[in-house]
């Protein structure tokens, strides 16, 4: 007789259906693991980019200037929109990246006021190699599933968070 693989959700979700059969608790054994996948991702990604001595914060920043493409800058702005803090939050965010090198300020050659944030050559190179870090930590973390699984969870996962988002 074989012996179903059980996890800790699913020994959690039965104890709750002991407890309280009469509520539904199937949405525990997917968001449950969500949260517990989401743990182990958090923690993926701190191992990546302390490899490069950089904070999530650090590579959020260093990212969204990265993803712009050349000449690798934005406004203060466009940076808070991205990485979702207050402008307060990313003056000292760019003031703590500039200290270290990975930034620099310059004006915005169409407003007198404005000011760019742009990547350096330095911080060009950290957040690439930190990319590349956190792509091989999040590979390990998918290496379990089949490229086929890995699809049709992207799939379902966007289609949920679509739901919820519009």
């Amino acid at each position: 007789m074989a012996v179903e693989h059980t996890d800790e959700v699913e020994l959690i979700v039965d104890a709750w259906r002991r407890e309280r059969p009469d509520l539904d608790s199937d949405p525990l054994l997917v968001l449950s693991r969500v949260t517990r996948l989401a743990r182990r991702l958090d923690l993926a990604r701190a191992t990546a980019f302390a490899s490069r001595d950089l904070d999530a914060w650090e590579f959020d920043v260093l990212s969204a200037l990265r993803r712009a493409g050349s000449p690798y800058e934005l406004s203060p702005g466009t940076l808070g929109q991205q990485t979702l803090v207050t402008s307060g939050t990313m003056t000292n965010r760019v003031d703590r990246l500039e200290s270290r090198g990975y930034v620099e300020r310059r004006p915005a050659p169409n407003d007198r006021r404005g000011v760019l944030v742009r990547l350096t050559k330095k911080g060009r190179a950290v957040v690439d190699a930190a990319f590349e870090d956190l792509l091989a930590q999040e590979r390990d973390l998918l290496a379990a599933l089949p490229q086929s699984d890995r699809n049709q969870l992207a799939d379902a996962l966007q289609s949920l968070l679509s739901a919820l988002e519009n």
